[in-house]
């Protein structure tokens, strides 16, 4: 007997999800630097539900490109949960897609206080739920993941794929 299974990756899992609800999504980076799109897109038939990905490093390209408020970002600083929050948001509204995913964070080895360490990450998902509905939301998670920069990169990437994963469930519901 075959015991073996094969264990698609998350991004294919929420990928035949999306495609199959016939919904998209948007994404804006700022610690994953892309790494996010990047997996999401190696999937193929990813243009069925990717619409875009913005790498949103800079406060200023957050202000910009997701519609990060000023106010944000002077009273939480750009790791945190009201930004995190801010950027799904916002991408999901200006790419007018169902979800939108964010991550922001401090990918080490520098940058860490005692307040917002190296390894904090703020991984925000949002939902266009249909006009009229009053189900729309927007959640933030916050994570403190171990190990070297790219290691907190590929971990944020992955549970914020899980994120979406998650809250597609909860919009099933």
């Amino acid at each position: 007997m075959d015991t073996t299974t094969d264990d698609e990756p998350i991004e294919a899992t929420v990928g035949d999800r999306l495609a199959d609800r016939e919904e998209t999504i948007a994404v804006a980076e700022s610690l994953t630097g892309g790494l996010l799109c990047s997996r999401l897109t190696d999937i193929p038939g990813a243009s069925e539900y990717v619409d875009r990905g913005v790498v949103a490093y800079a406060n200023s390209s957050k202000q910009t490109a997701l519609g990060v408020s000023r106010e944000a970002l002077d009273a939480n600083g750009a790791v945190s949960e009201a930004v995190a929050a801010e950027m799904a948001q916002g991408m999901r509204d200006t790419a007018e897609t169902t979800w939108a995913l964010s991550t922001t964070g401090i990918a080490g080895p520098t940058g860490g206080t005692d307040d917002k360490p190296v390894g904090l990450v703020y991984i925000g998902v949002a939902y266009a739920a249909p006009w009229g509905s009053e189900d729309s939301f927007v959640r933030v998670d916050r994570h403190i993941f171990d190990g070297d920069r790219a290691a907190v990169k590929r971990k944020s990437a992955t549970h914020a794929l899980e994120a979406l994963s998650a809250a597609i469930d909860d919009a099933s519901d």
